[in-house]
């Protein structure tokens, strides 16, 4: 038997991270984007014990004000395109309010860090999401089209192809051959 389950990455995090912060005793506040405001000085051994065991849930320090604001992007990308509502505004509208820095400074920095630019991580993220969405078999390519703010189903199948090397329909019937063997298997 399988189950399929989905993730809150960012819920997750933030779970992982309040029991880890309440186990080290110190007085704190977890912020937006992952931050965490200390109220109290956090010591060496402290800070060295408190990233050890983060590492063990695959969660880093982020040391440089350059890559906390690279993840900082990477977040606000991801709440935009898994949100569960529809944000009727571009994305370097949405960027730029959210982390109040202008497009062009926080696409430069994006690139300079990652080597790529932030319209191909929306589109990554983007195709990811249309991934889960065929998976969970609860929409259509039109409704998903729609929800991740295509201008049509075509546009979103040449992003999808361009980006996996197969087209949203034959995915699809991937999905659907790997279920069939699956529950033949369980037999």
């Amino acid at each position: 038997m399988r189950m399929y389950v989905k993730f809150d990455f960012n819920a997750l995090c933030k779970k992982v991270l309040d029991e880890k912060l309440k186990e080290q005793g110190v007085k704190y506040r977890l912020l937006d984007f992952g931050e965490v405001e200390f109220y109290e000085t956090f010591t060496k051994e402290q800070h060295n014990k408190f990233k050890k065991n983060l590492e063990d849930y695959g969660i880093e320090i982020i040391e440089s004000q350059k890559n906390a604001l690279v993840q900082k992007i990477k977040d606000t990308i991801v709440e935009l395109v898994f949100s569960e509502e529809i944000i009727p505004v571009k994305a370097s509208i949405y960027i730029s309010e959210k982390l109040k820095h202008s497009y062009g400074y926080l696409s430069n920095l994006f690139s300079e860090v990652t080597f790529t630019s932030i319209e191909n991580f929306i589109i990554l993220q983007k195709i990811e999401y249309a991934k889960e969405l065929i998976i969970g078999n609860k929409q259509n390519l039109t409704e998903i089209a729609h929800r991740l703010n295509y201008s049509s189903v075509a546009h979103l199948s040449t992003q999808f192809k361009n980006t996996t090397g197969i087209t949203p329909s034959q995915f699809f019937k991937i999905i659907e051959r790997r279920r069939k063997v699956q529950s033949l298997a369980t037999f």
